[in-house]
């Protein structure tokens, strides 16, 4: 069964981080992602750029508008993602455990059963 491991960021919690707690933060995902790989779980993962450089697209009447995003006003966003091949839900959140961000107060990791894929 395949997860999607959803790491949403608030930049106001990793900023009150110090500068050795950020860097405890990236080896830690460094170790996870050796972990997961070594395991045979791991599927894929992407990093996002943050949402002032994204745009919006939508469709009014036929035509394209094409604005500055994010789409939403939040303090957190969505700055990547983990596809991870587990036998089970508990696996899963036991991996997603191992996450840094899953330690940090105001932090969390959203874990997601993926219903449907396509091409992969």
């Amino acid at each position: 069964m395949k997860y999607l491991v959803v790491l949403n960021i608030n930049p106001d919690v990793l900023s009150a981080l110090t500068e050795a707690e950020q860097q405890a933060v990236f080896n830690g995902h460094g170790k996870f992602l050796a972990t997961v790989q070594e395991s045979g779980e791991f599927h894929s993962t992407v990093a996002l750029a943050e949402p002032a450089k994204s745009t919006v697209v939508k469709v009014r009447d036929g035509v394209p508008a094409v604005t500055d995003g994010p789409f939403v006003e939040a303090k957190e966003f969505l700055a990547g993602y983990y596809l991870l091949d587990c036998a089970s839900r508990a696996r899963a959140e036991e991996l997603a455990a191992m996450i840094p961000d899953a330690g940090i107060e105001g932090l969390g990791v959203e874990v997601r059963e993926v219903i449907h894929e396509e091409g992969l």
